[in-house]
């Protein structure tokens, strides 16, 4: 498991994220994009936590924010342009970076 210390730190700036659910918890098929956003950070963990952090109290949730609460299974995918994609999804124990070939 990749440890959030470990993840790239690429520099302050502006990241594309995407937050994708199944339609079901605890599914591991049929993953759908449920909200898009551009949120500020200084690294793929910086990202993930203000995500998860955000999307996880019902104050700070966005009103067209149609999805759950983030929860175990969950894929968070980071779009940097020409830099490329990664995802992340919350497993036991934090997040992992995973291949897009997990995504069904």
């Amino acid at each position: 498991m990749l440890a959030l210390k470990r993840m790239i730190k690429i520099g302050d700036g502006d990241y594309d994220v995407t937050i994708m659910q199944t339609p079901n918890y605890g599914e591991s098929k049929g993953y759908v994009p449920v909200f898009r956003l551009t949120i500020e950070g200084g690294s793929h963990a910086e990202v993930v936590n203000k995500i998860y952090k955000k999307f996880n109290v019902t104050d700070s949730i966005p009103k067209a924010y149609s999805g759950r609460f983030i929860a175990t299974g969950d894929i968070i995918m980071i779009d940097e342009g020409t830099l490329g994609i990664s995802y992340y999804r919350l497993e036991f124990g934090g997040w992992k970076k995973i291949n897009r070939v997990a995504i069904r």
